[in-house]
Order: C-alpha cells, then sequence, then structure tokens
C-alpha cells in the first residue's frame, strides 16, 4: 500500500514565484470568524443558516469544501494565518512567548507593508508580537475585544462589537488613496461564546434580533450517546466534555444556544454584506479580492462535545470562500485538501509579492480560478499543543481516507486512526484492528517524518509556555 503523503514536489511548485495578475494590484479584504464550523454556511448546503453576503460570494468565487486548520484553536491558527506555519515552527498559543521577531517580520501583512500595500486591521487580534511589530505590520491597527459583546457607546446606547468592526472596516477604506492597493483584515470575535456569560452564551447583534426563533432546531447529527460513551476517558473528562454542559445538555438549553450562535453567524454575515457594499459605493469592488474563512472549527454538541481542541472532522474543518471579481465564476467549488496556512501565501500571490520561501502553505490561486494546481498534497499535519490540563495534547496525519491522532501525553500514548471511506463520520476507531495494521504503521511514520521536520517532538524547553500558567496548571495537577 502506497504511503499517504505529502508531495515535496506540490509545495516546491506552489512557491515558485508567480507574476502579478495583468492590471494593477488588486485589493484584498480577508474575513475571518471564529468558532465556525464548514458546514455553517447557507452555500454549503446548511438548511437553516441564512449568510446571504458570503453566499453571494461563494456564487461568483470559489467555495473550498476541504478546508482545515492545522490547529483547532483560535490563537495557534490565527498565529498560522498570520505567518504561513505550523503551530510546531512558530510555537505560539495561548501563554507562550510572543511569536518571535523573524517570524513577525516576514507576516503576510508585513510583507505586504514592505511592498507598498496599505495595511489594516480590524477586529481581534489574537496573538502576541514583540514590540513594535504591529506598527510594523499594519498602518491601522484597531484591536476589538469581546466581554462584553455589546460596548456601551456614547450616547449611552450598546453596539455589538461585530457591527462596530464593521464601522471601523468602512472607516478604512474611505481613507484609501488610488495610488496605493490595499489588504484589510477584519477579524470577528463572533461567533464565539462569551464565556465568562453562563445565561446569554452568544450575544448576538440587534441587526438579527428574531432571525430563527419560529424554527425549532434539529438535534446534532452525531447525537447518539454511544459515540461519547466510546470515546477513552481523557475526552470524556476533556474541557469538550465540560462546556457541554454549559451551552448543550437539555433541550431548552439547547434550542436557545443554537439559535443565539447562528445569530451570530448572520451577524458576521450582515457586517460583511455591509462592508462589500461599501467596496461597491467606492467604486473599489471590481478590483478587490476578497476572502473568507474561520479560524477553527467547532462541536456543537456534535459527539457529546463542545468547543473544538481535537481531531475529529468537526473541529478541524473550517469554510473557505475565495471571490476574485477579475475571475468570475459560476459557483465555483474545489474539494482539494487545503489548510489555513495556505492563506497568507495566497494573498501574497494576488498581490503580486514574493512568497517568503519558509512559508508551510500553498498557493490557492489557480484553485480559485478553476485551473488544475499540478501535483497536490495528499496528507497534512495538524496538532494541539496549549499547555492545559483538561485539553489534551495531539499531533496527527488526515490523508484524503485514513486519519490518524496520537494524543502523546496519555500513558501509553492513544492511536486513533479513521477509515474515512468505510466510516465517513469517525465513529470507529481502527487502530487496534488487524485490518487496518498496516496503514497505521504507515501513517505513524508519516506523522513523525512531519513532526520532526516540523519542530520535533513536543517538551517545554522547546515550545515555552508562561511560567505563571505553568504554576497553575502544575498546582491543578498536584
Amino acid at each position: 500500500m502506497r504511503p499517504i503523503m505529502f508531495s515535496l514536489l506540490a509545495l516546491a511548485w506552489s512557491l515558485v514565484q508567480a507574476p502579478a495578475e495583468s492590471g494593477s494590484s488588486p485589493n484584498i479584504v480577508f474575513f475571518l470568524s471564529d468558532d465556525h464550523r464548514a458546514g455553517f454556511l447557507g452555500c454549503a448546503g446548511h438548511p437553516i443558516l441564512k449568510t446571504p453576503a458570503i453566499d453571494r460570494l461563494a456564487a461568483r468565487g470559489t467555495r473550498f469544501t476541504n478546508a482545515c486548520v492545522t490547529t483547532s484553536i483560535c490563537a495557534a491558527s490565527r498565529a498560522s494565518i498570520l505567518t504561513g506555519l505550523h503551530e510546531r515552527t512558530h510555537k505560539f498559543t495561548f501563554g507562550t512567548p510572543p511569536i518571535s521577531l523573524p517570524h513577525s517580520e516576514s507576516s503576510y501583512p508585513a510583507v505586504l507593508r514592505a511592498a507598498g500595500y496599505r495595511t489594516g486591521f480590524v477586529g481581534k487580534f489574537g496573538v502576541a508580537v514583540t514590540k513594535g511589530q504591529k506598527e510594523a505590520m499594519f498602518d491601522r491597527f484597531v484591536p476589538l475585544g469581546r466581554n462584553p459583546y455589546h460596548k456601551k457607546q456614547a450616547d449611552g446606547s450598546t453596539r455589538h462589537v461585530s457591527q462596530i468592526a464593521g464601522d471601523h472596516a468602512i472607516a478604512f477604506l474611505r481613507e484609501q488613496e488610488s495610488d496605493h492597493p490595499f489588504c484589510l483584515s477584519v477579524s470577528f470575535n463572533a461567533p464565539h461564546a462569551e464565556d465568562s456569560d453562563k445565561e446569554n452564551h452568544y450575544p448576538w447583534p440587534k441587526a438579527v434580533d428574531g432571525l430563527y426563533d419560529d424554527l425549532t432546531m434539529p438535534e446534532p447529527r452525531l447525537a447518539d450517546p454511544r459515540l461519547f460513551a466510546a470515546q477513552p476517558a481523557f475526552l470524556r473528562q476533556s474541557m469538550n466534555r465540560d462546556r457541554w454542559y454549559w451551552r448543550w445538555d437539555t433541550p431548552a438549553k439547547y434550542q436557545k444556544n443554537v439559535k443565539a450562535y447562528y445569530r451570530m453567524i448572520s451577524g458576521v454575515d450582515h457586517v460583511i454584506g455591509r462592508v462589500l457594499g461599501e467596496l461597491e459605493s467606492l467604486g473599489l469592488n471590481d478590483n478587490t479580492v476578497v476572502i473568507f474563512s474561520g479560524d477553527n472549527g467547532y462541536y456543537k454538541a456534535d459527539r457529546g462535545f463542545a468547543g473544538k481542541w481535537s481531531h475529529y472532522e468537526e473541529s478541524l474543518r473550517v469554510p473557505l470562500v475565495i471571490f476574485d471579481p477579475r475571475h468570475v465564476r459560476d459557483h465555483g467549488v474545489e474539494h482539494r485538501p487545503v489548510l489555513n496556512i495556505d492563506i497568507p501565501a495566497t494573498i501574497l500571490q494576488y498581490a503580486g509579492v514574493a512568497t517568503p520561501l519558509h512559508y508551510q502553505g500553498a498557493r490557492l490561486n489557480g484553485l480559485a480560478r478553476g485551473l488544475g494546481p499540478g501535483p497536490w498534497r495528499s496528507d497534512s499535519f495538524h496538532e494541539h499543543l496549549f499547555d492545559r490540563q483538561e485539553i489534551p495534547k495531539w499531533e496527527g496525519i488526515r490523508g484524503s481516507r485514513y486519519v490518524y491522532a496520537r494524543y502523546f501525553e496519555q500513558e501509553p500514548p492513544f492511536e486513533f486512526l479513521h477509515d474515512l471511506e468505510v466510516d465517513p463520520d469517525q465513529r470507529r476507531n481502527f487502530s487496534n484492528e488487524a485490518s487496518h495494521k498496516d496503514i497505521l504503521t504507515i501513517m505513524r511514520a508519516r506523522c513523525d517524518q512531519r513532526r520532526d521536520e516540523l519542530g520535533g517532538e513536543y517538551n517545554l524547553e522547546k515550545f515555552p509556555t508562561n511560567r505563571s500558567l505553568r504554576a497553575k496548571r502544575d498546582q491543578n495537577r498536584r
């Protein structure tokens, strides 16, 4: 049986510097949502969710059906999108030192700004960089956090942070000069839950009041309690289950929170529609590439879990839509596997700017135009290294048929092997079945190979954690 592996030829092909697109350098707007699973869009076939603005982008652009993050948590994923690197390489997540200076200096906004682009950022930054690097990356930087989502205004009213992000994005667009292309990143906090509020987990913007009120939400497709019961104890006792009790453990709570979560997504879509409308009003829409994606997936009660963090498809897969008005498509759909680390290289190619050779992602521009990319990846490396007891660390390989995950801090390490051809819902673990012994050996070796190429085995010396968090963690374990 042939090993499932990433083609080095594909990587080399993707990093060859391509010429700029025809005409002047395009503007670029990149929207990023939070805790947003791949299928949670109208254009992805969701029977309930209303996302008309994103649907319009997909109707004239390309929707990637098989997009995944390399690490399913916002801090590490957003660092990967910024730097084009796996977590194992950039070494940033919650509680770690800032992104290293070389990596932030070669981030896509820093490279674009050095090439003459005017760069802007609005919303949830979600990462830490060394002093002065935000100024080096962005001409305009407007960080916006939740807690609370509804911000008090000067007149005493409140405004949702998603709408505030839209206000600042529109202000940035109105400041543009015709002789300077721009790249604007609009990074939403929504639809991430307000974790500090155990009653109203998903505070939605007023613009979507009443949406979904008249509907009864179907239960999760993977709600069978036997799926949860079959999990190993360390996952049954993880934060995935803790937060399930917060949000999904009763029918009434489930109905309330699903509707609120969907309103949050529709609220993000409403803001995207506002920004796209402003692009059109300013006459910028014909030369502005628009990208929409999510920073990680979301269980939303499937498998008896909440959150993300682990290796299942609900956690790893995210939406991705690319629309280039210079190359309009009719509902373009691309099924090849793509990653969040592909986004920065893609942005730089749209700008006609050379991609740093150490980037680990590929360029999606050809796929977005419906062109054959030449050789392409056949597997990808995924991991989760956040040093927190309630979120087990893991590393693994996702291929077109097989998915391998190793929770390496368990004694002994606990392995999963899924066969997506015979079990697309990942209900079974084939790691102990004789029929899959050979493929388990192959996938295990491939995981070791990619792990070592990207940074080696995990340890606290190589991947340092904030001392105060480490002390608190050790105290909790005693």
